[in-house]
């Protein structure tokens, strides 16, 4: 095997109800038998398994936005935690700043069973959000959420006019510390602010899964659609944006579909290159 195809999930790979249509699940399995497949997403391994089931992957998952790489057989290859005092310090001066409290996301065991933490108070954002996680085992309410040794990121989500003056004040107080990325977040209308490790990011996971896998980031094709994948589309060889991408993402795509996340531009991509 050659080549190497890696997909975003959301926005990219999945429709915007969170379905994946039977060509595209039939195209991506017949692309598994001579090629490596894999995703990179912001999603959790329990999230993305879920979402994939019936799908082959034969490459490391690039999960988290890159802090959690996992093999095929759930070997964790990489895993990129917060350090648990500093990410404290910040849930706290967030508090105190805008009264806005985080979820926070981390691995509970070596199975590769994970924390969803998740505070009592809430913005409508976070409310929303949750209608789609009420039977999710990994759930946990407190009232005051903190960090611990295996967190993988701590995530704001508000309105632009809640979450980007929390930006600017956390990444000035902690940006020599952690990664932050605000991003939409299409399917709610808020945004997200998400906060990790300076090296979890998906391109850093893409050199990783070159590693593993002893290629070259030439071999590599990704498809995505957002700020989180601009890492990768700088790395791959080629770098394929939906139709529905964000423009800033657009701007580093070396290919811009003329399909959507809901017109299978994925499974239409790699058809029009067998």
């Amino acid at each position: 095997m050659n080549k190497i195809y890696i997909t975003d999930l959301d926005h990219t790979f999945l429709r915007s109800d969170l379905s994946i249509s039977n060509f595209t699940k039939q195209r991506w399995n017949q692309q598994s038998q001579n090629s490596f497949v894999s995703v990179a997403t912001a999603r959790s391994f329990y999230s993305a398994t879920h979402l994939l089931q019936g799908f082959e992957i034969n490459a490391p998952m690039i999960l988290l936005d890159g802090s959690f790489i996992v093999s095929p057989d759930k070997k964790i290859i990489d895993a990129k935690f917060l350090n648990k005092e500093i990410a404290n310090e910040l849930i706290l001066e967030a508090i105190r700043f805008s009264n806005l409290y985080p979820f926070v996301i981390g691995l509970k065991d070596e199975h590769l069973n994970e924390c969803f933490d998740f505070p009592t108070e809430l913005t409508e954002v976070q409310k929303h959000l949750l209608v789609n996680f009420k039977k999710d085992p990994r759930l946990k309410q407190f009232k005051n959420v903190y960090a611990t040794d295996k967190t993988f990121k701590v995530v704001y989500m508000g309105s632009f006019e809640e979450m980007n003056p929390l930006t600017t004040h956390l990444k000035a107080l902690y940006g020599k510390f952690f990664e932050f990325k605000l991003s939409p977040e299409n399917y709610s209308g808020g945004y997200f602010l998400t906060i990790l490790d300076p090296l979890a990011d998906k391109a850093h996971g893409l050199s990783k899964l070159c590693e593993y896998l002893n290629k070259d980031l030439e071999d590599i094709t990704v498809f995505g659609d957002s700020i989180n994948d601009i890492g990768m589309f700088k790395l791959a060889g080629v770098s394929v944006a939906v139709s529905n991408a964000l423009d800033e993402a657009k701007e580093h795509a070396s290919i811009i579909s003329e399909h959507s996340n809901d017109e299978d531009a994925v499974a239409k991509y790699l058809d029009s290159i067998s």
